[in-house]
């Protein structure tokens, strides 16, 4: 293959990766000025482990009397926790996922130190409208990091974790198992309308996660190449940590041999595919189906 169309197409994975990754980095933001803006004035807390950060944070403030004014200590907290998770989930999570991800939780850190906490909440008699406003500006921050095949961390690390070592959960029971405990610990502290309006909270950012990203549309990809796939296969393989299942097969009409390459992806996979495929074999023939169904061993990614 020409070396320049190579260099080319190489060129233009990192630009539209890229752009992913500020994307992400978008969504990060997003996602602190929900929490800096509308939920920590509140009086509110976040499931999962931000949602322990900023627990620590209250426990700090509260017994330590720290003078912290309008800077939140719960992004730090949060960083301090997340990146010993991403040393060990290391060799669990693809290298995309892991740099995006480490991105991610760096600029969430950031925004939150640098975003001003208001005294009183923007909405200061409506506690319902800051939990909706927030709810809404966390959650899709997070499904927004999560479509550009990253993540915000906590949780979500700890699921992919498990599940890559074959322990039987998903990511939202680890989630949920978090949130239990989250919310516990805030019954024990604080009044039953701080528990009941963080969950309220808590419902909508997730429902505003799933409208910005969903994790279960699968999509089917045969790739009929004459050529050589062998690289086509390691790359696929190193890039999407995906398998693929080679066929041999021949030409009904021409009696020439190629081979079908078998890919389960999700849609969030389907550009650096075709990418990796116009590398090898700009003439590759690919078919895709979307949202199939699939039953057994198959890792659905954030």
């Amino acid at each position: 293959m020409n070396k320049a169309f190579t260099k080319s197409l190489s060129k233009e994975m990192v630009r539209v990766e890229g752009k992913r990754l500020l994307i992400a980095v978008g969504g990060a933001l997003l996602y602190s000025v929900g929490q800096n803006l509308f939920v920590v004035p509140s009086g509110l807390y976040s499931g999962g482990m931000m949602g322990g950060a900023q627990i620590i944070r209250t426990l700090l403030v509260n017994y330590l009397h720290l003078p912290l004014q309008n800077f939140d200590i719960a992004g730090l907290i949060y960083y301090a926790v997340n990146v010993p998770l991403l040393l060990v989930a290391m060799k669990s999570i693809g290298k995309q996922f892991l740099v995006k991800t480490l991105t991610c939780v760096t600029a969430t850190t950031f925004f939150l130190s640098v975003i001003p906490v208001p005294a009183q909440p923007i909405m200061t008699q409506d506690v319902l409208a800051n939990c909706l406003i927030g709810g809404i500006c966390c959650g899709f921050g997070m499904g927004i990091a999560l479509k550009m095949g990253g993540s915000l961390g906590g949780t979500d690390i700890i699921g992919m974790i498990l599940i890559k070592r074959d322990i039987p959960v998903s990511v939202g029971r680890v989630t949920l198992t978090v949130n239990l405990i989250v919310y516990c610990v805030c019954l024990f502290l604080f009044n039953i309308s701080t528990v009941i309006y963080s969950l309220i909270y808590a419902a909508i950012s997730s429902f505003s996660i799933d409208r910005a990203h969903s994790q279960t549309i699968n999509v089917e990809v045969k790739i009929i190449t004459k050529k050589d796939s062998h690289d086509m296969e390691r790359e696929i393989l190193e890039h999407l940590n995906r398998g693929v299942t080679r066929m041999d097969s021949v030409g009904a009409y021409t009696n020439e041999k190629s081979c079908i390459l078998y890919v389960l992806i999700s849609k969030y996979e389907v550009s650096m595919l075709k990418q990796i495929v116009a590398k090898h074999d700009p003439h590759a023939f690919v078919v895709l189906d979307e949202g199939v169904d699939v039953v057994g061993h198959y890792l659905k990614k954030l």
